[in-house]
């Protein structure tokens, strides 16, 4: 069990985090004809814009209530509900999700009793969208506490809660934000294979993937749809990938009875094995020929890049979940975490960590703690100190802006593990001295 080192500087050197309402922004994407909306100043949406148009290279319907000092001493609920109806008036979203920022948390605003005021006051204007809050500090937390805090509020603001009919063919599947859209469209694919039928909350593979549509849309395009958040109760089994999702999956089935298990990563073969055989079980159906012959390429994979990663050591930032997907594939293909690093300390997956210790900072800490290390794998920002360390960088995460084709990335699955397998030992061989190479 890693032990987890809690943050002492009074300031972040090159800071690895992103805020709460970033991730939960990031969420609410992932639904079709949904318009996210910070509750906050200009700037705090500028900077969530700007990094995620960075990262996926599209445009982002991304609002902001815009607070100003007065706005922010006397109250935010006009300026809230002046935001609401304007973007109802013009783009007529099917969701607007609402994530609240550090300018109306630190006064304690309540902004979900705001929201509740407005429904009740302007139904017949808000008829046909969902208006839901995702409460989000950017003082406190992470990405990943924003993106699970966003689908449990959809959940719990649109899902019917009376226990409905289960079809015994559709399960619900809530990824974790540190899943690329290449990740949901396979998984997607596999449940599909097995003869199910999966309703991915959120999905951003189909919000965020670059497809073009035949005109220009004001909401996203693509995604999961309202109603089948409306209908999660029909399903038979929820599947929550990453520790993060857990509070999700247990609100869906406080609601709706629908039972949940949770994975901490679908990376590597055991934990893909694990995930397979619970598909398998749901759809009572033998594990299609495609997937033993994925399960027979990753094996062939593990045996040629195994001699290329023994012994390396590993420095490693990034978010909970993410690190512990990305250190359990390590040290699985003999490599050695020789630093970790991350951006809360609250998870309890970085128990699980295979670390002798996890440090909450920042990517200072990781370059200090990394000087040894074979390779640096956090993302785009930690480019710097790979740099002056003279250690190749494998990126991972978000924002990943100096890539191109990021979130086409396969990083789960017997493919993806395989993938990944090949990229790490890519990276080494192309970083290896000229004297180093074997005879």
């Amino acid at each position: 069990m890693a032990r987890v080192v809690s943050q002492t500087k009074s300031a972040a050197v090159n800071p690895l985090k992103s805020s709460q309402p970033l991730g939960a922004a990031f969420a609410f994407l992932g639904v079709d004809g949904a318009i996210p909306l910070l509750h906050g100043s200009q700037g705090c949406t500028s900077f969530a814009l700007a990094l995620l148009v960075r990262h996926f290279n599209e445009a982002i319907p991304l609002q902001t209530t815009a607070m100003n000092e007065a706005a922010t001493i006397v109250g935010g609920a006009d300026r809230l509900e002046e935001a609401i109806l304007s973007l109802k008036a013009r783009t007529r979203p099917r969701l607007i999700g609402i994530c609240t920022t550090a300018s109306v948390e630190a006064r304690d605003e309540d902004a979900a009793g705001d929201v509740e005021n407005i429904k009740r006051r302007r139904a017949i204007e808000l008829m046909g969208t969902e208006v839901v809050v995702a409460k989000t500090p950017d003082f406190d937390g992470a990405i990943e506490e924003g993106w699970s805090k966003a689908v449990t509020a959809m959940i719990e603001a649109i899902t019917r809660p009376d226990k409905q009919y289960r079809d015994p063919g559709k399960v619900a599947i809530l990824p974790g934000c540190n899943l690329t859209v290449a990740d949901i469209e396979h998984l997607r694919e596999t449940a599909v294979s097995f003869g199910l039928d999966p309703v991915i909350l959120p999905d951003v593979s189909g919000a965020l993937d670059g497809s073009v549509p035949e005109q220009w849309m004001p909401a996203t395009y693509g995604g999961t749809k309202v109603e089948e958040i409306r209908d999660l109760g029909t399903t038979m089994q929820c599947i929550a990938i990453g520790e993060h999702m857990r509070r999700s999956a247990e609100a869906l089935q406080r609601l709706t009875g629908v039972p949940y298990v949770l994975f901490r990563s679908l990376t590597g073969l055991e934990n893909v094995d694990r995930f397979i055989r619970v598909l398998a079980a749901v759809s009572r159906k033998q594990t299609p020929l495609n997937v033993r012959r994925n399960r027979m390429q990753l094996q062939d994979a593990m045996l040629d890049g195994h001699s290329h990663m023994a012994g390396k050591k590993i420095a490693i930032a990034s978010e909970p979940d993410q690190l512990f997907q990305f250190s359990d594939f390590f040290t699985a293909m003999g490599a050695e975490i020789a630093a970790a690093v991350t951006t809360t300390g609250t998870s309890k997956a970085l128990e699980m960590v295979p670390a002798k210790t996890v440090k909450v900072g920042d990517l200072g800490d990781l370059e200090s703690l990394g000087a040894t290390a074979d390779l640096i794998v956090t993302h785009s920002h930690g480019r710097e100190a790979a740099k002056r360390l003279g250690v190749p960088l494998m990126r991972v995460g978000l924002p990943m802006f100096d890539r191109v084709g990021s979130q086409h990335k396969l990083t789960i699955l017997y493919r993806g593990t395989r993938d990944m397998i090949f990229d790490l030992a890519n990276i080494i061989q192309a970083n290896r001295p000229p004297n180093t190479w074997p005879t």
